[in-house]
């Protein structure tokens, strides 16, 4: 494909992108089609090429059938992930690029807007100072969690590097935590049984404080080592938001590494009226907030900070002959494979530049602040209402509620809706409670449609 050809036929597909953007909101939100029903209509690989029209036509024909709606107005499900036009724009400036930042020396823009970005979010989302300097973008919040996992275990021990695990390290959650640190944990070779699921309090949620210090003590007096507990700001299934300060107290108290995931919440912190729900970040030693939920920036980017920076490159860095360069044995640069599981890597700054770049802060802030306030009007209509009622108490964005007829007329309804196709929702369990969770996040959701949505749920 020669330039004056991605010229024309990338006319086509922008064209083809927007075309779908502005009727995303007539599809049904969920895919209707049966398992197999995609591959049935595909034919086999052309042994010349033909060119982007066939395929054009196969995203209509097949793709669009087939595919879940993420931007549809409608998706209350899971968390959204935004995927704003402009990201969109921006994603494809890097892949137009076309480099590979393993290295400062291989591509100095990829490596230095990406800085530029992390100590702005410092800034903006009023982080903790210590974390200036210590920013990177991993792909996703589960990355994160492992790489913070290996920082903390070759914090916690000088042989780490050389002969691994002792088999004698634990993990802390709790219940309510994200499975990324459970698996993080297989993945970091500890395996399941090094992770203590810590209990929560019954009305909030949220860590229960003392019985994590109570499981540590044990936990201590019969020969393990602690090396890591992840705290929560905002969690999956409810919004719930762990004490970190609480948290971190017990963590000094026995030199254990505090990793704080906030991969849904996180953007929150750009509203300075939300930064209550931080309140102790800056006695965590990372922290993590994925930009590719709330934060209007295509899949996949995910916002880490840590305050020991030469803890993790210490842990991760392998310098093979073929990766030398004089820039880095100048140790004036950074080099990002050095902070991450994979040795090459996107340029997937540019897609949050993109954004910010187009919102500015102002804007961002105005998108959080709207799906707040849209879930707060469900949230009154919810208390109004004589059949059902609020679970948990709203976080942020997100509403969670039940029938009080109980759990088969909690499912039915939702089901009914999710088969109607004008709006999505998944569920949760809440102390044994069958609960629909309503995130609303989406960037085209307007109050009009979170009525329909709420309206629908009452009929049915």
């Amino acid at each position: 494909m020669q330039p004056d050809e991605f010229r024309r036929i990338g006319h086509e597909v922008i064209d083809w992108i927007a075309d779908y953007r502005e009727r995303v909101g007539d599809l049904p939100v969920r895919s209707q089609v049966e398992p197999g029903w995609v591959r049935s209509q595909l034919a086999p690989i052309p042994e010349r090429g033909e060119g982007f029209a066939g395929l054009l036509d196969d995203l209509d024909r097949v793709v669009v059938p087939g595919t879940t709606h993420w931007q549809h107005p409608g998706f209350y499900a899971y968390f959204p992930s935004n995927s704003s036009l402009p990201s969109v724009l921006g994603d494809l400036l890097s892949s137009g690029l076309g480099v590979q930042g393993m290295l400062w020396s291989t591509s100095p823009a990829c490596t230095e807007v990406e800085q530029h970005l992390m100590d702005e979010l410092v800034g903006a989302m009023g982080l903790p100072e210590r974390f200036t300097g210590g920013g990177v973008i991993q792909d996703t919040a589960s990355s994160a969690a492992l790489v913070a996992m290996l920082a903390a275990l070759h914090r916690g021990s000088a042989r780490w590097r050389q002969s691994g695990v002792d088999g004698d390290e634990t993990v802390y959650v709790s219940s309510q935590t994200h499975s990324s640190i459970e698996r993080a944990a297989r993945l970091a070779g500890l395996g399941e049984e090094a992770v203590r699921a810590i209990g929560v309090s019954p009305d909030a949620l949220s860590m229960d404080v003392r019985a994590l210090a109570a499981q540590i003590q044990s936990d201590v007096d019969n020969g393990r080592r602690p090396v890591l507990v992840c705290a929560t700001i905002g969690t999956t299934g409810t919004g719930a938001v762990d004490p970190v300060r609480e948290i971190a107290e017990v963590c000094a108290r026995y030199g254990i590494w505090l990793h704080v995931d906030a991969a849904w919440a996180g953007p929150a912190a750009l509203c300075p009226e939300q930064r209550h729900l931080f309140d102790g970040l800056e006695h965590a030693d990372s922290f993590c907030a994925n930009a590719h939920k709330w934060m209007l920036t295509a899949f996949d980017l995910s916002l880490f900070w840590t305050a020991h920076p030469e803890v993790l490159v210490d842990a991760l860095t392998i310098l093979p002959e073929y990766l030398r360069n004089s820039a880095t044995e100048s140790g004036a640069v950074v080099d990002y494979r050095d902070w991450q599981i994979p040795l090459g890597r996107r340029f997937r700054a540019l897609k949050l530049w993109s954004v910010l770049r187009w919102y500015g802060w102002e804007g961002v802030r105005a998108h959080l602040r709207g799906h707040v306030e849209l879930a707060g009007l469900l949230e009154s209509w919810v208390s109004a209402d004589e059949r059902w009622e609020l679970v948990v108490p709203r976080s942020l964005s997100l509403v969670t509620l039940a029938h009080r007829d109980g759990d088969d007329a909690t499912r039915a309804a939702m089901d009914a809706v999710n088969a109607e196709g004008s709006a999505f929702l998944t569920h949760t369990v809440v102390n044994g409670r069958f609960a629909v969770r309503v995130a609303i996040g989406a960037e085209a959701t307007q109050e009009h449609h979170v009525r329909a949505m709420w309206e629908a749920l009452r009929s049915a």
